[in-house]
């Protein structure tokens, strides 16, 4: 990564301290996301390596991951996949549990919303613990989705999120690491 993508994301995303609680440093895309530059940079960043090779569907985790996956998908000509907590979804859905940092919440998915073999991107904005990602991947696996790659803008290196996704066998891209929580 070059010193312009990475001084491109850090002057764009927001760090709000003390949220949501006491010695959280929140990590902030909205501002990303409003910098058409810097939105645009990241999308092409998070393709670009992928482009060509065949993804069919892109699933994005609710509900930064919403707005980076359908950009995404837009520049890939696949499919989206909206990956969304349990009872939001209209049609058949299949579930997942997952760990949060203080507890246990679920994730669905339309159970017909990807095909087994399917080449498919996991997208979100920021890994930190990896609960939900994790999750995500399983869920997405238990359909039979080969899930080739999971990609995130931000990577919080310390809170070991990206050794759980790649201990389930999928490759991890992020933009930019920030230190701390």
């Amino acid at each position: 990564m070059d010193k312009t993508l990475q001084t491109t994301l850090a002057e764009s995303i927001r760090t709000i301290p003390d949220y949501p609680k006491p010695g959280i440093q929140f990590r902030d895309i909205t501002t990303l996301l409003n910098q058409p530059r810097a939105f645009r940079r990241s999308v092409d960043e998070l393709v670009h390596p992928y482009a060509g090779t065949g993804i069919e569907q892109v699933a994005g985790i609710e509900a930064r991951g919403f707005i980076l996956g359908g950009a995404i998908a837009h520049q890939l000509s696949a499919g989206f996949v909206p990956i969304r907590k349990k009872g939001k979804l209209p049609h058949e859905t299949v579930r997942i549990a997952y760990s949060l940092e203080y507890g246990v919440d679920e994730m669905e998915m339309h159970r017909d919303a990807v095909k087994p073999g399917q080449k498919v991107m996991l997208v979100d904005d920021l890994i930190a613990t990896g609960g939900t990602a994790e999750g995500a991947v399983k869920l997405l696996q238990q359909m039979g989705a080969d899930v080739v790659a999971a990609c995130f803008v931000i990577d919080l290196p310390e809170l070991g999120g990206r050794a759980k996704i790649e201990a389930l066998g999928v490759p991890v891209r992020t933009l930019i690491a920030f230190e701390g929580h």
